[in-house]
């Protein structure tokens, strides 16, 4: 794409995140004012065809301003129920901004386990799809109130990029409190210099962000980095600006540069693969040896018993679980052909031996090439 202007310019479909320091002034309650902004923009958007999804925080933060809780709760319950409640808030308000406009908002409630089952990822794809192509903005935002360590996404910069592949949208727009990236921390560094465009995905980026810098959200400056190089597997482009800068988004649409681009160069990965390389948490992992672990980095090969040293944690024929070199490293993922235990029994063997070590063969690999994505 063209650099030096905003990749929003040319996108038809957009995932538009916002913070919780946005939505909920700071913890003060739900920023009445600033939803209707950013509804009044979306709805120009969608008036000129495009597509658009909002992932919003503020559910938790909404919660506790409604329960009269001064501090963010560490206990999960709590913060479940804090969920619960502001959740009421958060969805009557969106649903009254946009109908403003004419448009409908529709609630969706996402977490991991939804995104890591193959049937469920689907279903969720074909309804958000469904609504776009019926003018309804979905509104999205990770299910606190049945999340766990388990199936928890995190935070919803990794949401918003998640739905962004989920959707294979052009674009991911994160808004925020603060303008984009900085080489360094600006509030300690005089010398930090802005970041207007850049490579999603480059190492260095991940160097220069600092940690989260508001005591409402979750999510600092590297959750952002992080969400931009994983939304370029789908090939969609990130942009990194203040939700304060009047009219952003349609500023963005008209191509004014605002914030930190991240250009996403490498081309999209199949929709299948994508799907693999999106899981947040696996089950097991297996540790190969240096000859496989440089065929899977180099490409095209499917994964052997023979080239694996090691097989970790407890999972099912089927899952997705990780590859790693020697070192740890993550080189690649797929659907395994053999669960766990057979894993264990067959690591270090030939394929010619399956048979005779289990009693029975599925498949000569492990992995086969065409469930396997390289990292």
């Amino acid at each position: 794409m063209q650099t030096g202007v905003s990749a929003l310019a040319q996108a038809g479909r957009i995932v538009v995140k916002v913070g919780s320091s946005l939505v909920t002034n700071e913890g003060k309650g739900l920023d009445h004012a600033a939803l209707a902004r950013w509804a009044e923009q979306i709805a120009q958007l969608v008036g000129e065809g495009r597509q658009v999804v909002l992932v919003s925080s503020g559910a938790i933060a909404e919660g506790l301003q409604r329960l009269g809780w001064s501090k963010r709760p560490k206990a999960l319950p709590e913060l479940q129920a804090a969920a619960a409640v502001g959740q009421m808030g958060l969805v009557q308000a969106y649903e009254s901004v946009f109908r403003q406009h004419g448009l409908h908002a529709a609630q969706v409630l996402l977490t991991h386990e939804d995104l890591a089952d193959r049937t469920r990822y689907l279903n969720a794809r074909t309804t958000l799809l469904t609504l776009l192509d019926l003018r309804v903005v979905p509104v999205i935002n990770e299910n606190d109130t049945v999340s766990t360590d388990e199936i928890k996404l995190g935070d919803n910069d990794t949401l918003g990029a998640l739905v962004t592949n989920l959707i294979e949208a052009d674009c991911l727009v994160i808004l925020t409190d603060q303008r984009g990236l900085y080489s360094a921390d600006p509030r300690k560094d005089p010398a930090a210099q802005f970041v207007h465009e850049a490579r999603a995905g480059d190492p260095e980026l991940e160097r220069m962000a600092g940690g989260a810098g508001s005591s409402v959200g979750t999510g600092g400056m590297l959750t952002k980095i992080l969400a931009a190089k994983r939304a370029a597997r789908s090939g969609a482009h990130t942009l990194i600006a203040s939700g304060r800068e009047p009219d952003v988004l349609l500023r963005l649409a008209r191509g004014e540069l605002i914030g930190t681009q991240l250009i996403a160069e490498k081309a999209a990965l199949a929709a299948r693969k994508q799907w693999m390389a999106d899981h947040l948490q696996l089950r097991g992992r297996l540790v190969l040896d240096d000859g496989a672990a440089r065929a899977l980095a180099a490409g095209g090969k499917s994964l052997l018993p023979v080239g694996v040293k090691l097989v970790q944690g407890e999972f099912e024929r089927g899952e997705v679980i990780a590859c790693v070199d020697g070192q740890g490293h993550e080189i690649a993922r797929g659907m395994v052909n053999y669960g766990a235990a057979e894993a264990r029994r067959i690591a270090g063997r030939p394929s010619s031996e399956i048979e005779s070590l289990l009693g029975y063969v599925d498949e000569p690999e492990l992995i086969h090439r065409d469930n396997l994505v390289r990292l």
